[in-house]
């Protein structure tokens, strides 16, 4: 074995084992790590040289004329709210599971791209840690969270917003989902002698301050209650958050939430999400409600509460979730309800909830559905509802 190939094991073995020990990260099983890490490293390659080449373009950089806020204000607007064709001065209509196409996504598309770019820097530096990734990445998170004339407003006062209805509202707050890995890829490279102290501290302030919106503003109050998906990717994304700044307290309360809200009154006993399947795409919007269900117990299961292992009085688990829809990822020709009025032909794709439950059943089975099925999908909308896309960097 010649010195390349002994330096490649090494890092990998800090990448993949002892990194992972000393940031507190947890661990699969041995097996289940290396069949994972086979399956992604090619899209890793592929992702991190893309991502070594890209500059930084915050929301900065698209002045929003229709938003009420300013420059640094994230805004979007609502996916199924179109202009009243009777009427183009009226406020709009809404056609629920169409998206029109002429509404102000450019926040949104960078965002993700932010998302895409951190994430496969951050995977990249799990199979191989090299100081480039690190300062790469830097350049993207100091762009977004620190640099005050590029930053973000810790805040989503203008998200969805509807022409002639709203500024802005709480169920825009789900567009976030895509910092989720943006966080997640700041706790695997923060420990880096590379990553400076005081940038750290910064994007802990922002997500702090991020969090205390959240949790403290109507809008996030709103979201929180939400009755199906919206309010499943609010406890996610607070779960994830509050990870990496080590808010005990409202990890807590998300777990808690899970246990007693969300589980029980979204999922049915056979374990589908009616409220998901009333919807216009019931295929996709419960394929999005599952993987979000299945993160956060994978964001807050310990030792001592294995959120995998919940069960209620009737039986009803994450586990149940997964079973009733793999059938139907499977072979979505066997799929009892409507087909989804848009996007029906792009779903399943690599769903994060089979490789999560692969780790935490030891299942091999959810493991090679995983593995054959699109690591890399091209819609638009599909990427919009995928904010795991790097599952190496979560285990």
């Amino acid at each position: 074995m010649n010195l390349k190939s002994i330096s490649r094991l090494v890092y990998t073995f800090i990448g993949i084992v002892l990194l992972p020990l000393l940031t507190g990260a947890k661990q699969p099983n041995t097996y289940f790590n290396r069949e994972i890490a086979a399956v992604l490293r090619p899209i890793i390659k592929k992702q991190s040289k893309w991502a070594m080449k890209q500059m930084p373009i915050t929301v900065a950089a698209y002045p929003a004329v229709r938003s009420s806020g300013g420059i640094h204000d994230f805004y979007s607007e609502g996916d199924y709210w179109w202009p009243d064709p009777k009427d183009a001065h009226a406020p709009y209509i809404q056609r629920d599971g169409m998206s029109n196409p002429t509404n102000f996504v450019a926040h949104r598309k960078a965002m993700i791209r932010f998302s895409r770019i951190i994430g496969g820097l951050a995977s990249a530096y799990r199979l191989q840690p090299d100081k480039k990734y690190v300062q790469q990445a830097l350049l993207h998170l100091n762009a977004w969270f620190v640099d005050s004339t590029t930053m973000m407003s810790p805040n989503l006062l203008y998200a969805q917003a509807v022409q002639g209805r709203f500024t802005g509202r709480g169920i825009g707050i789900i567009d976030t989902i895509h910092l989720m890995e943006v966080a997640q890829g700041v706790k695997v490279l923060e420990n880096d002698p590379n990553f400076p102290q005081s940038t750290k501290e910064a994007i802990h302030r922002w997500f702090a301050a991020y969090l205390r919106w959240l949790t403290e503003h109507q809008y996030g109050k709103d979201e929180m209650n939400a009755a199906n998906n919206h309010g499943t990717c609010w406890v996610m994304q607070v779960a994830s958050f509050a990870s990496l700044v080590k808010d005990t307290a409202l990890l807590k309360m998300c777990s808690e939430r899970y246990q007693q809200i969300l589980l029980p009154n979204q999922m049915e006993k056979d374990g589908s999400f009616p409220r998901e399947l009333q919807r216009t795409k019931p295929f996709g919007y419960s394929l999005f409600n599952l993987d979000a269900m299945a993160m956060i117990c994978h964001i807050l299961s310990t030792a001592d509460e294995p959120l995998w292992q919940h069960t209620l009085s009737d039986g009803r688990t994450i586990k149940k979730g997964i079973d009733f829809m793999i059938p139907y990822i499977e072979d979505k020709a066997k799929w009892p309800y409507q087909k989804d009025v848009m996007y029906w032909e792009q779903w399943p794709i690599a769903q994060p909830a089979l490789v999560f439950a692969a780790n935490a059943y030891q299942d091999s089975t959810y493991l090679k559905l995983w593995a054959r099925l699109d690591h890399n999908p091209k819609e638009e909308e599909v990427i919009r509802n995928l904010p795991i896309r790097n599952p190496l960097i979560w285990l």
